[in-house]
């Protein structure tokens, strides 16, 4: 899969997901081993990288998912969700466990509908 580095292609939002077995969202963001990214349009959805966790340590894993816009997980300490804010990566919460492509189809839906303002704020910064 192309670099995490490459530039999100126009109209796409990159989003990342913290999973054990590459289908769910399922792991804690402090405790997670793997992150699937995906550029999401409101044509489709494509994967770009996984990106393997080596070692606790959220400075490390927050300066991993550098490029991504919004990051997906089952939970996150107040201290590791500031570091994503801070770094302009935008956190997403879910109580339970979610199929990755569930949430795949529910977001390229929403770019072709009417998304909520955070994303229309991410895809203007992006076009500017």
């Amino acid at each position: 899969m192309d670099s995490i580095t490459q530039e999100t292609p126009n109209g796409c939002i990159r989003v990342a997901f913290a999973t054990t077995n590459l289908e769910d969202i399922d792991s804690h963001f402090g405790s997670a081993k793997r992150f699937y990214v995906f550029d999401v349009s409101k044509e489709e959805h494509s994967a770009v990288k996984i990106i393997e966790i080596k070692e606790k340590d959220t400075d490390v894993t927050v300066s991993s998912l550098a490029g991504v816009d919004i990051v997906y997980f089952v939970d996150i300490g107040p201290a590791a969700a500031a570091k994503l804010i801070n770094s302009g990566i935008f956190p997403i919460k879910y109580k339970e466990i979610i199929k990755i492509e569930d949430e795949l189809n529910k977001l390229t839906k929403m770019l072709g509908t009417n998304p909520p303002p955070f994303i229309k704020k991410i895809i203007e910064k992006k076009a500017a």
